[in-house]
């Protein structure tokens, strides 16, 4: 009995992994889009400028796909760093709420973390590997206190690229001078860098990135 009861759990874990492989796959070609039926339902309730804003999104992605990866890194980061920020307290009542995607998209305004996780899912649908991109804890050196960032590591063991939105520049860790990495969050885990630019796991999830995963899978 208590065989069978191991294989049952073990069947369940191998079958919740290969789920949320299926999900990574399908939403790093597609994710976010929205369907008609969702456009009409934001326009009833948000408002015409927030489907426009959508849809204008879904345009300019498109259009960015002929051009390279590096040209690509510069227009995303630009064109997202235009959405205006506000801290959650305002948007969402609550001091630290990791918005989705489509959440940003509707409602116009976002906090740090809210750009790292837009530009994270606007590179996956460009078809940027999932395993060089991290959201990124960063402690700002000269104004004090933590900040997010998106990183994206062009070649694994050289200082990762950068996408700040308080910037339109993208430059490299070590150019960062004011920056401090910290944290570096992705769908494997947590990681720590070194010296030499070796990522290194401190932990197999991240609470945040796991819950904001779920309510991708829901939607939203």
């Amino acid at each position: 009995m208590l065989k069978n009861y191991r294989i049952l759990i073990k069947g369940k874990v191998i079958k919740s992994f290969v789920l949320l492989l299926l999900f990574t796959f399908v939403y790093a070609s597609s994710y976010p889009s929205f369907t008609q039926c969702e456009l009409e339902n934001i326009e009833k309730q948000s408002g015409v400028i927030a489907k426009n804003r959508i849809l204008d999104y879904d345009e300019a992605v498109s259009s960015y796909k002929p051009y390279p990866k590096p040209e690509q890194l510069i227009k995303v980061n630009f064109y997202l760093n235009q959405l205006l920020p506000q801290v959650d307290i305002l948007n969402q009542e609550t001091a630290d709420y990791w918005s989705t995607p489509k959440e940003f998209l509707t409602i116009g305004y976002g906090d740090c973390e809210d750009y790292a996780i837009i530009k994270y899912f606007t590179l996956l649908k460009l078809g940027f590997e999932k395993e060089k991109l991290f959201i990124t804890a960063v402690y700002e050196k000269y104004k004090g206190g933590y900040h997010m960032v998106l990183s994206y590591f062009e070649e694994f063991n050289k200082p990762p690229l950068i996408l700040d939105n308080l910037s339109f520049r993208i430059l490299d860790l070590n150019t960062r001078e004011d920056l401090q990495a910290d944290l570096f969050i992705n769908q494997d885990g947590i990681y720590k860098i070194d010296e030499n630019n070796t990522l290194f796991k401190i932990s197999a999830t991240s609470k945040k990135f796991k819950e904001l995963l779920k309510r991708v899978r829901k939607g939203s």
